[in-house]
């Protein structure tokens, strides 16, 4: 079965950066799609980026476009975040997820989930 770790996660302030990464037991990482959501304390989980297959196709929450890129290394089964200009409203437990189908939008539809990795960003 398909299993997700989270890492990286951390204290930050803000203005700076930080990479949190998501590795894959026990699937063919190829053939998913990854991304990654979060959620803040009392707030709603949040798409935050996508990353198709191969990687030909990324997609972003406006919210983050410009600031936060998605990565992913195969060879490594690892997808990366890669997070600059931190603001302290992106504080939250940020998942990453994987589904096999490459249907549908790039904010849903995740069979697969991470734990989490929390992301603060002081003021």
């Amino acid at each position: 079965q398909v299993e997700l770790v989270e890492s990286g996660g951390g204290l930050v302030q803000s203005g700076g950066s930080l990479r949190v990464s998501c590795t894959m037991s026990g699937g063919s990482f190829t053939n998913y799609a990854m991304a990654w959501f979060r959620q803040a304390p009392g707030k709603e989980r949040d798409f935050v980026a996508g990353i198709s297959q191969i990687g030909r196709t990324t997609a972003y929450a406006n919210s983050v476009k410009g600031r936060f890129t998605i990565s992913r290394d195969n060879a490594k089964k690892t997808v990366y975040l890669q997070m600059n200009s931190l603001k302290p409203e992106d504080t939250a437990v940020y998942y990453c997820a994987a589904k096999a189908s490459a249907s549908g939008t790039f904010d849903s539809g995740y069979a697969y989930w991470g734990q989490g990795t929390q992301v603060t960003v002081s003021s």
